[in-house]
């Protein structure tokens, strides 16, 4: 019999987390019932087919828009209100909840959050959240008593740097009490969360993965007088590193004019970065896609020969997980250039599947691309180590069977 699980998640659908859509896809494959608390709608009008497909938005339960009229604001309040009185048995179990959670927004706002909770008065098996803000979010609502389930937080990278530096090194302290399960994607941030204070005995590694079967593998090779296709996937902000990427292409092409670069996402640095383009005269060599599919996505690195993902930590201390279009570069055969970052080096390993330089280098970046274009017949050995390495520790179907078999444990099922 199929569980029943409560994902809680930032908002959607959002085009940009695969990994979120391919884990939802392979628990509802397997029977059990997923149901969506987001924060927020997304937005994005583009969506994957695994939305339509098993009909998510009609299994999520998005928060309210904030009343307009006193009429509505009164009617809001006083559902909250009562609630929190008769739920809560208390108003000294009410402060009590606010004060141990100080994570949370201010009363009004965080009632708000909950109020699909409120509404769906589900019991659950498990309680599932990805980012630790999530975690938090749904460790409040089991202990106001608005739901029920083990509870299991995944952890990926801004929730254990950036959102620290707001929220300050306590911010977990009631989530790592509470919580039954934590799953840091990598040993990287595995480390962070011991030494934050996390239960090492409720923490286990639990990589992202991808659907190895949708990016054929293709042995990457040079033809002569061939354009040398270079490639990022990535949404355009500071962490993904595209500026140095840019600034790299410059120096490559002062050695050897035959490359291409192409970049795949949108995001608030697109201007900028075309600007950037611009400033260096590299029109027509770097070339902007926009926003793809996973479909599209994996059509475009069938025609790429390398791929560049340049992460770095950015001003506010945001930083990487292990990047899932990295795993899709190497599933489809592609050698890799990327940096020493976060748990980057737990998937690539420098010389072997690719090559790594540190973060911000530009002259090693581009060192990197023309050492790569100079020996073309090293590109299908290092190709199949990372297909390799990919299909054998980040198979989203083996990882999907490894997170039921957790589940059913937590659940007693």
């Amino acid at each position: 019999m199929g569980m029943k699980i409560a994902l809680f998640l930032d908002s959607f659908p959002k085009i940009s987390e695969t990994f979120i859509l391919s884990q939802l896809d392979g628990l509802i494959s397997r029977g059990h019932q997923v149901t969506l608390f987001p924060r927020s709608v997304s937005g994005e009008r583009l969506v994957h087919p695994v939305v339509e497909r098993h009909r998510l938005l009609e299994q999520t339960r998005f928060p309210p828009s904030q009343p307009t009229t006193l009429r509505e604001r009164l009617t809001f309040h006083w559902r909250l209100v009562w609630v929190r009185l008769f739920r809560l048995n208390s108003v000294a179990r009410l402060k009590d909840l606010f004060g141990n959670y100080r994570y949370m927004p201010k009363w009004r706002g965080a009632l708000a959050e909950a109020e699909p909770v409120i509404r769906d008065k589900g019991e659950f098996d498990i309680l599932f959240a990805h980012f630790g803000p999530n975690g938090a979010r749904a460790a409040w609502y089991r202990e106001a008593g608005l739901i029920r389930g083990a509870l299991v937080t995944v952890f990926h990278g801004y929730d254990l740097t950036q959102y620290l530096r707001r929220g300050g090194a306590d911010v977990y302290a009631a989530l790592f009490r509470l919580g039954d399960s934590f799953l840091p994607i990598s040993c990287f941030w595995q480390r962070k969360l011991h030494d934050l204070g996390c239960p090492p005995n409720r923490t286990r590694v639990h990589h992202m993965g991808i659907d190895c079967d949708q990016f054929a593998y293709q042995p990457r090779m040079a033809t002569e007088g061939q354009t040398m296709r270079l490639i990022s996937v990535a949404r355009l902000v500071e962490k993904k590193g595209i500026e140095y990427a840019i600034r790299a292409m410059k120096q490559v092409l002062s050695v050897e004019p035959r490359v291409e670069y192409q970049i795949v996402g949108d995001g608030p640095l697109l201007t900028s970065l075309q600007a950037l383009v611009q400033e260096l005269g590299l029109e027509g060599r770097v070339r902007f896609l926009g926003v793809m599919t996973s479909e599209q996505v994996a059509a475009a690195l069938s025609r790429a020969h390398v791929f560049i993902a340049p992460s770095v930590i950015s001003a506010s201390g945001d930083m990487e997980g292990i990047p899932t279009v990295l795993m899709e570069a190497m599933a489809s055969g592609m050698p890799v250039v990327s940096t020493r970052h976060s748990g980057i080096p737990e998937l690539v390993e420098d010389g072997v599947s690719g090559r790594l330089v540190a973060e911000k280098d530009v002259p090693g970046l581009a060192q990197a691309i023309i050492e790569l274009m100079a020996t073309s017949d090293a590109w299908a050995a290092m190709g199949k180590a990372g297909h390799e390495k990919v299909a054998r520790e980040f198979n989203i179907s083996t990882l999907n069977g490894v997170l039921e078999r957790h589940f059913a444990q937590l659940s007693g099922g």
